[in-house]
């Protein structure tokens, strides 16, 4: 599957809209929440030590240098850090211009993609996978997300369990997102989650319990995230992934193929 600039802004723009629904659920409780347009993409601050403080989707439409002047400065005021993650299909002027302005490199990520239109019905294995109760489906994946996979490059976060949950209940809320719970022999292994829109499937994490991994949870949660989305409509799922993690592994075994990377940079308040 190969990846240009449109297909690359079109999942962008998915990021983006995601990022924005759930920040929009994040204001009913949080009302000082901050967001602003730039380069086609959103930036965000939320609550501290919150994953969505971010900016994302910006570098393919028109880049405001001097909208970017005032977002540094909403940073700045609440003393939070200026976390961009920039697409390395986006305008390949604004590494140069993040960096001269004091950004640094912390991570990449791997943004992976897989047509829907001959995706196979998922096999039959012990693992079964429903919708998720919100409670149940926050719990697990805030559990499993607290012991990472240690194959491939370790993340560049970590976040604590009570931001993290908070954080999953209003992403869990946003419009077009889909729960699921993995069970094996009945017990709860694992969970994921799915956001549709403009037929694009984001495969929005899934985490693993670590008593159950390495039993197929992790495949089939994405082999019925794959179905479902391509019954709904979808002609594209993707998803983000470390490099080199179990995760990657078992989208490419699925016939995901790498499309580009985000760059991470990250701006500390003076």
């Amino acid at each position: 599957m190969f990846c240009g600039t449109e297909l690359a802004a079109r999942i962008e723009r998915a990021e983006r809209d995601l990022l924005a629904a759930a920040c929009a659920n994040v204001r009913l409780r949080v009302p000082q929440v901050f967001t602003a347009a730039i380069g086609g993409g959103l930036a965000a601050i939320t609550e501290p030590g919150s994953p969505l403080n971010k900016v994302a989707g910006l570098g393919f439409a028109a880049f405001d240098e001097g909208a970017w002047a005032a977002i540094e400065a909403e940073h700045v005021r609440r003393g939070v850090p200026i976390q961009v993650e920039l697409a390395t299909l986006a305008d390949p002027a604004l590494g140069p211009f993040f960096s001269a302005r004091g950004h640094r490199v912390v991570g990449v990520e791997n943004v992976s993609g897989l047509a829907l239109d001959g995706v196979p019905e998922p096999p039959r294995t012990a693992v079964a996978i429903t919708t998720a109760a919100l409670d149940e489906w926050i719990d697990t994946m805030v559990t499993g997300f607290a012991a990472p996979d240690t194959q491939g490059v370790a993340s560049h976060e970590s976040f604590d369990r009570e931001p993290l949950e908070r954080v999953m209940r209003d992403f869990a809320s946003a419009m077009g997102v889909h729960r699921f719970v993995a069970r094996v022999g009945g017990e709860v292994a694992g969970a994921g989650a799915m956001r549709i829109g403009d037929a694009v499937a984001q495969l929005c994490g899934a985490a693993t319990l670590p008593v159950f991994r390495r039993r197929g949870v992790q495949s089939a949660l994405l082999a019925h995230r794959l179905r479902h989305a391509r019954d709904a409509g979808c002609d594209l799922a993707v998803v983000t992934t470390q490099p080199g993690s179990k995760s990657q592994e078992n989208v490419q075994r699925r016939g995901f193929a790498l499309l580009y990377s985000r760059i991470v940079l990250v701006r500390t308040p003076d």
